[in-house]
């Protein structure tokens, strides 16, 4: 396991570009499996969420080029079904929750799919009763097999049907759609999410030969086809690492350019920080973060206290909240911070109050966070990182404060940042990986 090191208190300076959009590489990666021809894709992220879906994919038969750095050529021609039933196989993707959409591609395509509980973050119960209602609802059943907690998905026919779903689940949605393209007639899905990543995927099928309508709403048709063809497709930059960004330079009081954003992709992420009292300014595509001696939380038309909350898209997205709570530290004011969807992503916030916030946890969902106004600094202590967004507000805690700080578990930072302690000694931070 890795460690950061971190000498905190020093101001960065200079350019940073976001790597291609993390959720969306997990999700256009796992489509390719929907043809037997050739879709190249560029803009990937180098972390290893994705490198380990790669790993899963290849495990299945699929063939990985790399072209460059960051432009993949996918084929696959032929599936290893007989491997993938296997024990061996289900605990190599059992690793990764992104495992869990490549059920339905190959639904759609083969008419079977297996599938076990997938890992990921711990950061609550997140069910996975979206995809299998929709796979069941398409005319899929479900059994399970010789082995224990692994599943087999099939189908005779996948049928298209109208459905409601029951929450607006990113991947839930894009599971059910990459079932549906191939399906026999027309789906229609309602409640689905309409996260940019969705726009993306259902953008790259439609280039594939798919039929689908209502893209970027939450009413999606599907006219089912026979076949795919290859295609190109280029992934987004990644809003999160963008969010990211914004809280490291307000925490920091650091000036710093955030390049390529695709900044109408962002959604009310710039608006929501600016009512933490954040500068933003738009430059094209690029986004400048000015220095900030003093920034000031708003609050309510009504003369109470700011509450910041996670949403579906449109709303603020979850992955966002633990970076808001962490940029609010220094603010000045006091911010309710919500985070409606995970009830065990706030459980970090004990390291903060050791490193000297003022944040009381309300319950597993709420955390006050009380401002310091830049009037004391938060002081380096030793801390381990339990999730990939977590892990990086503490970098970014750590980054502000006096003294040495060491963040353990690292390896779930690199599932979601590429080369982040590269790209920040660019900037003037000052970290040292040791393994």
């Amino acid at each position: 396991m890795g460690n950061f090191i971190i000498q905190g208190g020093h101001k960065l300076r200079g350019e940073i570009t976001p790597q291609g959009a993390k959720n969306e590489a997990l999700q256009v990666i796992c489509a390719t499996l929907l043809t037997s021809e050739p879709v190249v894709i560029s803009n990937v992220p180098n972390i290893a969420d994705v490198k380990h879906l790669m790993e899963i994919l290849m495990a299945m038969g699929v063939e990985i080029d790399i072209i460059s750095p960051s432009i993949y050529r996918f084929q696959a021609k032929e599936i290893d079904f007989e491997y993938i039933k296997t024990p061996q196989f289900m605990r190599l993707s059992n690793s990764i929750r992104a495992s869990i959409m490549t059920i339905g591609p190959m639904l759609g395509r083969f008419g079977k799919a297996y599938a076990t509980k997938p890992g990921g973050d711990k950061i609550g119960r997140r069910p996975l009763t979206t995809h299998f209602e929709g796979f069941v609802n398409l005319g899929a059943s479900i059994n399970t097999t010789e082995y224990a907690n692994i599943f087999e998905i099939a189908t005779d026919e996948l049928k298209g049907t109208y459905m409601l779903l029951n929450e607006a689940s990113v991947t839930g949605t894009a599971n059910i759609v990459m079932g549906a393209v191939l399906a026999k007639g027309k789906t229609t899905i309602f409640n689905a999410a309409c996260e940019p990543y969705l726009y993306q995927l259902c953008t790259m099928l439609n280039k594939m030969g798919a039929k689908i309508s209502g893209i970027g709403s939450n009413l999606l048709t599907i006219d089912g086809v026979e076949t795919l063809h290859g295609c190109e497709h280029r992934i987004l930059p990644d809003m999160i690492e963008v969010g990211s960004f914004i809280g490291m330079a307000a925490v920091t009081n650091s000036e710093i350019t955030i390049k390529d954003c695709s900044y109408d992709n962002l959604g009310i992420i710039p608006y929501t920080f600016s009512k933490l009292g954040v500068r933003i300014e738009r430059q094209g595509d690029d986004i400048h973060m000015f220095a900030q001696d003093e920034y000031e939380i708003e609050v309510n038309m009504d003369g109470s206290i700011l509450t910041i909350s996670d949403a579906p898209w449109p709303g603020f997205t979850p992955d966002l909240i633990s970076i808001a709570l962490v940029t609010a530290i220094q603010a000045k004011g006091s911010v309710l911070i919500h985070q409606k969807m995970f009830e065990s992503r706030l459980f970090f916030v004990d390291k903060l109050q050791d490193m000297g916030a003022q944040i009381i946890l309300c319950d597993p969902h709420r955390a006050t966070v009380i401002g310091l106004t830049r009037q004391f600094k938060l002081r380096g202590t030793t801390m381990t990182s339990p999730d990939i967004r977590a892990g990086v507000a503490l970098l970014i805690a750590a980054l502000s404060a006096e003294g040495t700080s060491i963040i353990q578990n690292v390896e779930q930072i690199d599932r979601g940042y590429e080369n982040i302690v590269e790209r920040l000694t660019a900037l003037g931070a000052v970290i040292v990986r040791e393994e």
